[in-house]
């Protein structure tokens, strides 16, 4: 059962897991003279053996290659290497827009994200849409298109963040590929090309030259892991609904970064009227994910259970029951396959005195 001392735990842990995550927005002024586009390499270089320590201390390791042998043939291979080169492209544009005058927009495309997500998955899934959820949609749309229509167009980065990773997410779930695997598959086939990157624009040389990236750049990695381990932690303590709410903080920490260390003003980004409109429909966001954890609380409650907890790896019953041709249950992957050969072994001896 749930309680309410795992759910105070998991709710500060999740505002920590997002204060760390926008942390890493300022790190592209902290590790100048380096340019944001060598603080993105240095990022997906560092996210890497954070990772590959933080999978090796939770033993993680046969989850992941036994969903890669669930990969059986071309099509597959290429739908699950497809969107790499999507989350390489948001790494870039998070790291390289506050040092070039665009960290707001990108703010922005964080803040419409979760609001194109729902409306992704009502038309990709037909998932329903609560009445609040369509309110936010709309209100955040009026804002947009006053924009629009005032000035003739919207921050391409705005557009380059929230418009992005709904590609990413819908290949992802497609294949069913777990989180971490997703990831750390992620980062291995970036690494080339961020360690060529890093030689070729000198990455390596100004690292070398400047004491204090002796020290920012590990850290850069510390807190990448630590903002990971705590999101794995937190999705464990929390309820799906209640966990999805919180991750609201970290737009909202990335505006407070961007117009008060960033130095960026209002208008800059767009104007005030889409700003409110964008904030109102947030605030409308937050306010149904809100009513639906009271309510499914309540619903639970009176059945006599918790709802489900958001986990870093998929359940047994969960795997068990998805892409039974493609996607085994990782920890029964091993044992399904002996199985098998001993079925196979049993039918070529009855056909062998079937043929006698």
């Amino acid at each position: 059962m749930l309680t309410t001392n795992q759910t105070s735990q998991g709710t500060i842990t999740a505002v920590a897991a997002n204060f760390l995550y926008s942390l890493l927005f300022l790190f592209s002024l902290l590790l100048q003279p380096l340019s944001g586009t060598q603080v993105a390499s240095w990022r997906v270089l560092t996210m890497f053996f954070s990772l590959v320590l933080l999978v090796s201390i939770l033993k993680q390791w046969q989850h992941i290659f036994d969903y890669l042998k669930t990969l059986k043939n071309a099509k597959e291979w290429f739908l699950f290497i497809l969107p790499t080169p999507i989350l390489g492209a948001q790494i870039w544009i998070f790291m390289w827009a506050p040092v070039n005058g665009l960290g707001l927009e990108v703010t922005l495309g964080y803040f419409l994200y979760p609001m194109i997500m729902i409306v992704v998955g009502r038309f990709f899934y037909n998932e329903d849409m609560s009445l609040l959820q369509w309110a936010a949609i709309v209100c955040a749309g009026l804002g947009i298109a006053y924009d629009i229509f005032e000035y003739g167009a919207i921050s391409w980065a705005t557009l380059f963040v929230c418009l992005g990773y709904p590609p990413y997410y819908l290949l992802r779930r497609y294949l069913a590929v777990p989180p971490i695997t997703g990831l750390i598959s992620d980062l291995v086939l970036l690494l080339p090309v961020v360690l060529v990157a890093l030689y070729m624009n000198g990455g390596f040389e100004v690292a070398i030259t400047n004491h204090k990236l002796w020290y920012l750049l590990p850290l850069l990695g510390i807190i990448s892991t630590a903002a990971m381990s705590l999101t794995m932690i937190a999705s464990q303590k929390l309820p799906v609904s209640l966990f999805g709410t919180l991750c609201y903080l970290e737009p909202i920490f990335l505006f407070v970064f961007s117009i008060a260390i960033l130095d960026r003003n209002l208008h800059d980004g767009g104007s005030m009227l889409m700003y409110s409109m964008i904030f109102v429909a947030l605030l409308i966001m937050i306010a149904d994910s809100a009513l639906g954890y009271l309510g499914r609380k309540r619903d639970d409650r009176l059945h006599g259970y918790n709802e489900p907890q958001v986990g870093s790896f998929p359940p047994r019953r969960r795997l068990e029951n998805r892409r039974i041709k493609g996607v085994l249950a990782a920890h029964r992957f091993r044992q399904i396959k002996k199985y098998q050969q001993k079925i196979d072994k049993m039918t070529r001896k009855i056909e062998v005195l079937h043929a006698k």
